[in-house]
């Protein structure tokens, strides 16, 4: 796929990438000539706007809606003054990221002009990376999934990591000409890419985008899957755990609501959790928080693709392959009610494919064993409620997306 015509050129595109790259946590350049998405200067310089002031005005525009805001209003919520905020809104006006959205009644003086987020300003590429397959989704600014594709993945694939890496990158490509063309004429909106991000099982190196021991798939250890894929496609990449991602993504919804704390469990073809404290992804010091499925609940019990025995994950596992759903359910309410003991979190979200199969008997077993420990702690069963999230299969792509996305509105760190 070449780069569409409003791009500026290969130099141009090339320049932008890396300086997108950079903003967003990624490798210092991607040699190779032009961007083979087809995602121009102006896409990729959305990273760019993540001044704090500005991520201030953008969020604010974001949780607007279609019904705008107003600039004394942006003023009044931001702190910033009335000319910080004219100014901010001209530049965002210029960029075509806002746009009026009619006038409101004022209590004195001339009626009020609003503003609005102009969601198909930006889009991003979230894939989510399973042991068995690849879904890639492609959002807006808004977070709203505009395109979708799935396809069966090998991650062990005997032809190596590079093979994986070229399907992942395929995908993005396919599902961007898919959506926004990479003809002449629909190339300004398929300059309005961003980036892609990718989302896969841990342990990994977020910040270098490099993979460690995925549990069962030794050959991936220490590849950099980020910079493969930042050559391949030419876009600013960011690499994060599958557990993470969708995190990020729920921790934006969740923010809405006024923040908090809550772990995201996510059964699907292996066991993790993503963690969020203060309204914030917490990774830890080594982007290794989270590894959920790997603590040790039956001593001496059956062999863990980790390498250890009685994991929480095997046990899971186990009960889901030979058809006891029910019993899953309660031996990941056990690991639950442990997060919950050592973290005093608000809430407990599951998710995975797994989950999405048989949601209601999830919520209600891992809510029994969370209830049951809450209450011989004194503590009120309800005062940590267990959810099965909506949007089933698709939450982990949707938050890789987000990757991408969440800094532009100062909702994550990229």
């Amino acid at each position: 796929m070449t780069t569409g015509s409003g791009s500026g050129g290969g130099a141009e595109t090339e320049a932008a990438a890396r300086a997108g790259s950079e903003a967003a946590g990624g490798v210092s350049g991607a040699p190779g000539g032009a961007s083979r998405l087809p995602g121009g200067p102006f896409g990729v310089n959305l990273l760019g706007l993540r001044s704090h002031n500005t991520a201030l005005v953008l969020d604010l525009l974001r949780r607007a809606g279609a019904d705008g805001i107003s600039r004394l209003e942006l003023a009044e919520r931001t702190g910033l003054t009335p000319q910080a905020v004219s100014k901010i809104t001209a530049r965002l006006r210029e960029r075509g990221l806002a746009a009026e959205a009619g006038r409101r009644a004022s209590t004195g003086g001339k009626p009020r002009t609003v503003l609005r987020l102009v969601p198909e300003a930006g889009h991003s590429v979230g894939v989510h990376v399973d042991r068995d397959e690849a879904r890639a989704v492609l959002v807006d600014l808004n977070g709203t999934v505009v395109g979708e594709r799935l396809r069966p993945l090998d991650l062990d694939a005997a032809e190596g990591a590079q093979t994986v890496v070229e399907a992942v990158a395929a995908q993005a490509e396919a599902l961007v000409g898919q959506v926004l063309g990479a003809d002449s004429a629909r190339a300004a909106s398929a300059a309005t890419l961003v980036g892609v991000g990718v989302a896969l099982p841990g342990p990994l190196d977020h910040r270098r985008g490099v993979l460690h021991r995925v549990t069962g798939f030794p050959l991936w250890d220490g590849f950099p899957l980020r910079d493969a894929l930042l050559r391949r496609l030419g876009v600013p990449v960011v690499v994060d755990k599958d557990t993470n991602a969708a995190a990020l993504g729920l921790a934006l919804t969740a923010a809405e609501d006024g923040g908090g704390s809550f772990a995201y469990v996510h059964l699907g073809t292996g066991l993790g959790a993503g963690l969020v404290i203060g309204g914030a992804v917490h990774r830890g010091a080594r982007t290794g928080a989270g590894e959920f499925g790997h603590q040790v609940i039956q001593l001496d019990g059956p062999p863990c693709g980790c390498g250890d025995r009685g994991c929480l994950e095997a046990l899971c596992l186990a009960a889901v392959e030979r058809g006891d759903v029910e019993e899953a359910a309660r031996v990941l309410g056990v690991g639950a009610a442990n997060l919950v003991g050592l973290l005093d979190i608000d809430r407990v979200l599951l998710g995975g494919r797994t989950v999405a199969a048989a949601p209601g008997v999830f919520a209600a077993g891992v809510g029994e064993r969370v209830a049951a420990r809450a209450a011989r702690q004194g503590v009120p069963g309800e005062a940590v409620p267990v959810l099965a999230v909506p949007g089933g299969a698709r939450t982990v792509a949707e938050g890789a997306a987000q990757l991408l996305l969440a800094p532009v509105f100062g909702r994550g760190e990229g």
